[in-house]
């Protein structure tokens, strides 16, 4: 417990009510943070942004209309699988067990996972973990349709939250991570992510991901690069949050969203492209950045996986196999293992 305490110190605690509060780092590590990991991605001969960056509360805002979006299947398809979750999850659960979710978004999904849980237990804590603040207003929706839910909630990185919860208690955990997050990583980053969080569970503890599959080229395209350019709004807000908290003079009209789909590493690549040649200041990064007229910008990845992949990756980790649910069209995949 005093790892716990000593974590507690580099975190400000909110209490809002009896049923739901909040630690959030202090202001100056969050902003340090993203300062100094622009200065270096941007530096790059190949620059890149690191897509978590994506989620200040506009982009969060925008990625829930993405998941709207005719052409972005990855949401149906994961809460048609959810929804068949309530026939076989419980199996795996008991009355003591901790809900934790990496990513809480506007917790859509997590109401289906929710609804197993409180009818399953008289007391139900749960666990976001999200560096947007959109997870206080998300957490406060959920208060008023769940009677008996207790949440704690982690403005954070997801290293950082399990950091944090792996001393808070000894009870064990079922850790989600759904949409399709995990395929932001390459496959040599994805596995030390895996180990990360093998690291931080208790024995006992399960760990629930989702997990996009290989499929057409043409639906996997328009998924990222949609009709009505929600998604164009999504990858160029990075462009204006780098503006807004890191004294930057980007001006948005000289770029451009950019998608493939790679078929050979399996996975999409999302981009900005510069239109013009320009110059760009970022005061709290200490940089001054030079862009060529058709020079990317990458921002994203998002590798999909075969079934066999995804089994052998998991177990390269350590992990124990339980269960894998399908959608109907098996395009996307919800996999249950854990800690022994």
């Amino acid at each position: 417990m005093n790892n716990f305490l000593n974590k507690k110190i580099e975190y400000k605690q909110y209490i809002v009510d009896s049923q739901l509060r909040y630690f959030k780092p202090h202001a100056t590590k969050i902003e340090k943070s993203f300062a100094e990991e622009i200065s270096y991605s941007l530096n790059q001969n190949s620059k890149f942004i690191n897509p978590k960056f994506f989620y200040d509360k506009k982009g969060s805002e925008l990625f829930e209309s993405i998941c709207l979006l005719p052409e972005y299947y990855p949401t149906r398809t994961e809460i048609s699988i959810l929804k068949k979750l309530k026939h076989d999850l419980p199996s795996y659960l008991n009355e003591n067990i901790n809900l934790v979710e990496l990513g809480s978004g506007t917790s859509v999904k997590t109401r289906l996972i929710l609804d197993i849980f409180t009818k399953l237990q008289p007391k139900t804590e749960y666990f976001p973990i999200d560096i947007s603040e959109i997870l206080t207003e998300s957490s406060e929706q959920l208060l008023k349709d769940y009677d008996t839910l207790h949440i704690t909630g982690i403005i954070d990185t997801y290293e950082g939250g399990l950091e944090f919860l792996q001393s808070y208690d000894d009870k064990k955990n079922l850790i989600l991570f759904l949409g399709s997050s995990f395929g932001n990583f390459t496959p040599d980053d994805g596995k030390l992510f895996l180990e990360k969080i093998f690291s931080t569970m208790k024995s006992g503890d399960l760990f629930l991901i989702g997990l996009d599959l290989v499929k057409d080229k043409n639906i996997l395209e328009s998924a990222y690069d949609d009709s009505q350019g929600v998604t164009a709004k999504f990858n160029l807000n990075v462009l204006s949050r780098i503006n807004d908290e890191l004294d930057a003079d980007f001006d948005i009209n000289n770029f451009s969203h950019y998608s493939i789909y790679n078929e050979n590493d399996q996975r999409i690549e999302m981009n900005l492209k510069s239109l013009v040649s320009q110059s760009v200041i970022i005061g709290k990064s200490n940089l001054s950045l030079n862009l060529d007229k058709g020079e990317l910008i990458h921002t994203e990845y998002s590798h999909k996986y075969h079934i066999s992949q995804i089994k052998k990756l998991l177990s390269d980790v350590g992990f124990e196999f339980k269960n894998m649910w399908l959608d109907d069209e098996k395009h996307f995949s919800l996999t249950l293992v854990s800690k022994n």
